[in-house]
């Protein structure tokens, strides 16, 4: 798009939008995971290593997923690899979505089967094991 004085800078703002940002928290009793903008094949490698390191914890993984504005077929392989990955540690992934176009996608890929999938951060929270701590460290990439 070009603005009003001509230049580049709307079309420059919605691109940057458009850049996935991933934070972790690390509670006593869970990691978060909150990712926002689109989750594509360009995303998954650092979406990969953030929620395979969260999900080798043993601690429940909370992947918040309300600020995506858009995952493809490679976003949803990483958070399916990240529940096996859960699984394997005795714990279990849990998404947050509430965009019914991805709780759908979650459901066409029968990936609803394979994490614990809750409409809000509240609930997601209330279905984890055991109690919340407070907010910890938080990273951006």
């Amino acid at each position: 798009m070009i603005g009003a004085d001509g230049g580049l800078r709307a079309l420059q703002l919605e691109v940057a939008c458009l850049i996935p940002v991933i934070q972790v928290q690390h509670e006593p009793e869970y990691v978060l995971v909150t990712l926002t903008g689109d989750i594509d094949f360009a995303a998954v490698t650092v979406l990969r290593d953030r929620l395979f390191a969260s999900a080798g914890t043993g601690l429940p993984v909370v992947a918040d997923l309300d600020g995506v504005t858009f995952i493809d077929a490679a976003g949803l392989g990483v958070l399916a690899g990240a529940a096996r990955r859960a699984g394997l540690h005795g714990t279990r992934l849990h998404v947050v979505c509430a965009r019914r176009q991805t709780r759908r996608l979650f459901r066409l890929t029968r990936l609803d089967r394979v994490v614990v999938l809750s409409g809000s951060l509240d609930e997601a929270l209330q279905l984890l094991p055991a109690g919340e701590g407070p907010p910890a460290t938080a990273v951006a990439v």
